[in-house]
């Protein structure tokens, strides 16, 4: 069904999200007109839809225009996306200062990730000085809050012993389990290497397979390498499959456009 704006008609934006699926022009209309009007939940879709082009013609630019007015109502996602757009030079040039910025914004409201997006800048060092343990701390925080990416990062810093934490495999497992059943593939697989390191080799696969079907190539690149390296004779079949989906990928990726 589809909704027109009216002065006597209430518009729910609720109906409005769960139209994009089925009718995505008329809930961009509907954004649009929402947007206009200073719904701050309705700036933050329409600036989606327009990063997508979902419902209405693409236009990063835009997007990031419509994040910024969003965020300046204090929309948290639309902090963190626009914290995205300056990240990744999506419709800008790319700054990541201002990247940082937004970032924070999302990330004083509790939001896991903007959380998440601030520590991954702090770690690196990129856009803001580097700081390995306030971005543990905010990983923390993320993980803390379901975020499964964040739960992973937990794991690698406890296992490593980064930032000066004292190194504590058995929490790092834990974060690691998390971040599997959460559904993270870094997770999974951090988790199969713990495992395989334990002797627990068909726990190990499962979550390998796991990694496996959901990774994308980067993470499958480095993981098939680790793989081979290993030549644990146990897992040749599953080594095996890691190089054929990454070729398989990479075949993809290379491909001319039909």
């Amino acid at each position: 069904m589809g909704h027109s704006l009216r002065r006597d008609q209430a518009i729910s934006l609720d109906q409005a999200i769960q139209d994009l699926q089925e009718n995505p022009h008329q809930a961009a209309r509907l954004a649009l007109q929402m947007a206009a009007q200073g719904n701050c939940e309705a700036q933050a879709l329409l600036g989606q839809a327009l990063l997508d082009g979902h419902g209405i013609q693409q236009d990063a630019q835009l997007a990031l225009v419509w994040f910024k007015i969003a965020a300046n109502q204090g929309h948290a996602m639309a902090s963190n996306m626009a914290g995205r757009c300056l990240e990744h030079g999506w419709g800008c040039t790319a700054n990541l200062s201002e990247a940082a910025y937004f970032y924070q914004q999302a990330a004083q409201t509790g939001l896991d990730w903007g959380l998440y997006n601030l520590a991954n800048l702090l770690a690196t060092g990129r856009g803001v000085p580097q700081n390995d343990l306030k971005a543990f701390e905010l990983y923390q925080r993320a993980a803390e809050r379901g975020h499964a990416k964040s739960m992973n990062l937990v794991g690698r810093y406890l296992e490593e012993g980064r930032a000066g934490l004292p190194v504590d495999e058995t929490t790092a497992y834990l974060w690691y389990q998390r971040s599997a059943e959460a559904g993270d593939f870094r997770g999974q697989f951090s988790l199969a290497c713990v495992l395989l390191n334990h002797g627990r080799w068909d726990e190990a696969r499962f979550w390998l397979l796991q990694a496996l079907q959901q990774g994308h190539l980067k993470f499958l690149r480095k993981a098939t390498d680790e793989l081979i390296a290993a030549a644990l004779p146990a897992l040749q079949d599953i080594t095996e499959a890691y190089i054929q989906r990454r070729q398989t990928l990479e075949a993809a990726f290379t491909a001319p456009d039909a």
